[in-house]
């Protein structure tokens, strides 16, 4: 490994890191101002209803995730839709530390587990959402796709 390769590896683990951080902050921030809409479902009406608010689709799988075809063609699905509205994507992995951070249950009422897979941040042009964190995260977004990584990948990581 060369000095160039190790100090970039360091550069990217450390800005993923922030990023990472930062999107915690904002989706906590987010749900202070009841801007966030938690459910495959529930953010496939949202933005069907209204695109123009959404800021930010987070789609979060893990491991045993990754053969659910359903959950793929949803995703493939609401990417598309995204990509066609402008609106930022990133996919993560860590459905536990996503509750965490919205200190949400992981199951409903009926013991049904909660759907985390997406998450849409929105923000309503008559109280706009004003954080350094959306800033961050949608910077982020921007430099991935300008190195053609259009749906960037972070790693939420357990506390």
């Amino acid at each position: 490994m060369t000095l160039e390769e190790v100090v970039g590896c360091n550069i990217t683990d450390t800005k993923m890191d922030t990023v990472s951080q930062a999107l915690e902050e904002l989706l906590v921030a987010a749900q202070r101002q009841d801007c966030l809409t938690v459910g495959v479902y529930e953010s496939a009406k949202l933005m069907n209803v209204d695109p123009d608010c959404v800021v930010l689709c987070v789609l979060a799988t893990d491991e045993e995730d990754q053969d659910d075809i359903a959950l793929q063609i949803h995703f493939t699905l609401l990417q598309a839709f995204c990509c066609d509205n402008d609106i930022n994507i990133l996919r993560v992995s860590g459905l536990r530390r996503l509750a965490q951070v919205l200190d949400e249950p992981a199951t409903v009422d009926n013991n049904e587990p909660r759907d985390f897979h997406c998450i849409i941040v929105t923000n309503p042009q008559c109280q706009p959402l004003k954080c350094q964190a959306l800033k961050d995260v949608g910077n982020y977004c921007e430099e991935s796709r300008c190195k053609n990584q259009w749906i960037p990948y972070l790693s939420l990581q357990e506390r």
